[in-house]
């Protein structure tokens, strides 16, 4: 089962499309661009507050279905 978290925007490099959320416990978040639920608008711009699913990953945890709050 997905778990729902919210984090704040790290870094993100939109010419690479992907970065890195800071959930509100502190873990580092990775997110790709294909992600992220608005795709007229794929990128995120740090310090903007997110919601999405957690989902872990070989590589560790992976943000699913990012949605913007602010």
């Amino acid at each position: 089962m997905l778990k729902r978290a919210t984090g704040v925007v790290r870094c993100y490099d939109g010419s690479k499309g992907y970065g890195y959320i800071n959930t509100e416990d502190g873990t580092d978040v990775f997110v790709h661009y294909s992600a992220i639920s608005d795709k007229n608008n794929p990128l995120l711009l740090e310090g903007e507050q997110v919601i999405f699913f957690l989902e872990n990953s070989v590589r560790g945890p992976m943000a699913a279905d990012v949605s913007r709050l602010n």
